[in-house]
């Protein structure tokens, strides 16, 4: 065992000992010991996607369908009236198979960290309102969410008929969620809003954790402001399907579609298997997902890459779209971080209208 892995079980036990003492306080609490000794997992079982798995099915199991599961991390922040709001919010829509909760990470005070964070949230908003316009064009988009662990709700029923959660090294919540919009209707609207701790950490291949420890010199690869109408080309698609229900027509993802899928025969297939055109266009939603528009969208600025303007650019031109001033000269490796958080609050207050209106 490694000084880190030794350091890690130390800490886990403090945590499962101090769970412990206070459980006669807490009578509902549950403790499930992976940490101590002859407990652990072994071979490819483990990391955080395999531990929300063993959570999510240990509730599912003890709990009826109708219960709610109330995702948080341990070092997320939360006002008082949480659970109440997040439970008004599933009782009015019904038919919502999950809520995904408004999010925002505070300020750590080290400025590294936090020009990274405010980069990376960023990114998130600017991905999330650009989904939220191909709904705008295509009303049954389904893919309009941000995939957090610490910032989802929903009931066991949903979670039952998804087949729960694919055990993954990194970005479980994202195929979760995915999932939920595949299978139901995911909610956007609540007033109540999470406070993740924006904290550098490898424990997983990708997301908020790693994209601080690299640090915002490595955002513009990882993490970049993909061209606005590569979203645009996503919703042309989406807004094809009910056409493609009566002969192939050309759409801005065939071509990339063909070559990731590896065949010729898109929609052939599904209009054999499909014989209405709401099925059919429910179908082409199920097989044009999160996952593919994601990696369409990096295809298409590999693609543009000689034609795009820098990151910078990109973000601007979209702050401009949406009414957003940027200061003369900004940018996110040397604005200071009042200037950028600042600007974080403005994307923060346009996200929350837009998710008003759901």
């Amino acid at each position: 065992m490694s000084e880190r892995e030794q350091a890690m079980y130390h800490d886990n036990q403090k945590s499962i000992e101090w769970l412990r003492r206070h459980r006669e306080h807490c009578p509902n609490l549950h403790i499930l010991d992976y940490s101590s000794p002859t407990k652990g997992w072994a071979g490819k079982s483990g990391g955080v996607g395999w531990a929300r798995k063993v959570l999510l099915d240990a509730i599912a199991t003890e709990h009826d369908e109708d219960e709610l599961v109330v995702s948080l991390d341990a070092d997320t922040g939360f006002e008082a009236g949480y659970f109440e709001t997040v439970l008004s919010v599933m009782n009015r829509q019904s038919d919502g198979s999950c809520l995904a909760v408004p999010y925002y990470h505070p300020l750590s005070g080290d400025e590294t960290c936090d020009r990274a964070m405010l980069r990376y949230e960023a990114y998130m908003r600017y991905y999330f309102v650009n989904l939220f316009g191909i709904r705008q064009l295509v009303p049954s988009f389904p893919y309009v969410f941000t995939a957090l662990g610490s910032a989802m709700v929903f009931p066991l029923w949903a979670y039952g008929r998804l087949g729960g959660i694919t055990p993954l090294q990194g970005g479980e919540d994202f195929y979760l969620m995915q999932k939920f919009a595949k299978t139901g209707k995911v909610l956007l609207s609540c007033n109540e809003v999470v406070k993740p701790q924006g904290r550098a950490s490898m424990r997983v291949p990708f997301g908020t954790g790693p994209a601080i420890a690299k640090g915002v010199d490595s955002m513009d690869d990882g993490y970049p402001f993909y061209p606005m109408e590569a979203f645009e080309a996503v919703a042309a698609t989406f807004s094809l399907f009910p056409s493609l229900y009566d002969g192939d027509v050309e759409t801005p993802m065939t071509a990339f579609l063909c070559s990731q899928l590896k065949t010729s025969g898109l929609w052939q297939p599904l209009r054999r298997n499909f014989k209405t055109r709401e099925h059919f266009v429910h179908a082409c939603q199920e097989r044009v997902d999160g996952l593919r528009i994601l990696q369409y969208l990096r295809y298409s600025r590999e693609r543009m890459s000689e034609d795009c303007t820098s990151p910078e650019e990109e973000f601007g031109r979209f702050c401009n779209r949406h009414g957003i001033s940027l200061p003369s000269g900004f940018g996110f490796r040397h604005s200071p971080i009042e200037t950028i958080d600042s600007l974080r609050d403005a994307l923060f207050g346009l996200e929350m209208s837009l998710r008003s209106q759901c």
